[in-house]
């Protein structure tokens, strides 16, 4: 609710210093300022910033926020009072998650039914919707290795309809939609690409043959984030089999924001031991060349592509498929001229 649309006046007290809204859950922090729920939250988490906003001073955990019962109440009163000019009633929050709830959900997930597996996968996409603060518990419960392991269990028999349960939903779909909306951390990324001894990436590579158009793009996204915060040495050995399917990716176009990320991808892949060359191998090269002839008008795209044939060119394999390229020299030249000029 904006309270700068409401023709009555607004005690100060009620309004987020964050978000300059009328609080729907206010909490209170270890300074003793009171926040919306939601704002202090992306402030902490989502911007990961580690000061309280008003007083700049420390606050040393995001999940030491105190419900304000008082002060909510008295927001809930308010609104009742004024309803006839318009005001909606604030509805009372549900608290956050714990982490006892999330284990048990995910020991119920591992040792049930393809269809009870589901329902539970369901309940956690709906806890992690709740809030920022319900996505890090989720995670300190251990909910990414566990929506890890969905794939990989899953992933080596990727038949849309082989693999679903009784209310149509696909395990895999289901674990990497809430792996995408869990936005998970740094340190949650860098165990991924580790995990099972990398047996997650080429889960991630099948998925990306076989999944439909929505999973593939989950995929994509996460790779993206995995190899931006990787560790050179967890970037070495990558099969080709990736890179080929991230190439597809690229030729498929599903969208806009999946072929930046597949890009992205291979930008970070390809700089380290024998990629650029599995890169070559996979086609990128003509790939990128037919892309860039088709006139984008956007010009980051174009930018990226350019800075991953520069890339793949500084191999004798990429230059050579560049040369073989009829229009290769030619559409290079013409864009890096619309590019950088």
């Amino acid at each position: 609710m904006d309270h700068d649309e409401i023709e009555i006046d607004v005690p100060s007290f009620f309004v987020c210093p964050i978000s300059l809204e009328i609080m729907k859950d206010p909490v209170t922090v270890s300074t003793g300022i009171t926040y919306d729920r939601e704002s202090i939250e992306k402030w902490l988490i989502s911007k990961k910033n580690k000061t309280c906003p008003v007083t700049k001073q420390e606050l040393s955990d995001y999940t030491d926020l105190t419900p304000n019962h008082t002060l909510r109440r008295l927001i809930q009163a308010w609104c009742t009072l004024n309803a006839s000019q318009g005001v909606e009633r604030i509805p009372t929050p549900k608290p956050p998650t714990n982490k006892i709830q999330i284990t048990k959900l995910i020991k119920e997930a591992s040792h049930s039914s393809l269809t009870i597996q589901i329902n539970c996968l369901k309940r956690l996409r709906s806890i992690a919707s709740g809030s920022e603060t319900n996505k890090r518990i989720m995670e300190d419960a251990g909910v990414v290795e566990f929506l890890a392991s969905v794939v990989i269990n899953n992933s080596c028999n990727i038949d849309p309809a082989s693999l679903m349960s009784e209310i149509n939903v696909n395990p895999v779909d289901e674990a990497l939609s809430i792996l995408h909306h869990l936005h998970v951390s740094e340190t949650g990324l860098k165990n991924l690409l580790a995990f099972r001894n990398g047996e997650f990436i080429e889960s991630l590579t099948k998925v990306m043959q076989k999944g439909f158009f929505e999973s593939r793009a989950y995929a994509v996204f996460l790779l993206k984030s995995m190899s931006q915060v990787a560790e050179a040495v967890q970037l070495l050995h990558q099969k080709t089999e990736l890179f080929v399917e991230l190439v597809q990716v690229l030729k498929d176009q599903i969208s806009s924001k999946v072929s930046k990320a597949a890009l992205q991808t291979l930008i970070e892949l390809c700089p380290w031991g024998r990629n650029r060359i599995k890169g070559v191998e996979a086609g990128t090269v003509p790939v990128l060349i037919e892309l860039l002839l088709e006139n984008c008008k956007d010009r980051k795209p174009n930018e990226m592509m350019l800075v991953l044939l520069e890339n793949l060119c500084q191999c004798a394999e990429g230059r050579a498929e560049l040369l073989k390229h009829a229009a290769g020299l030619a559409v290079v030249s013409k864009k890096i001229l619309r590019v950088f000029l």
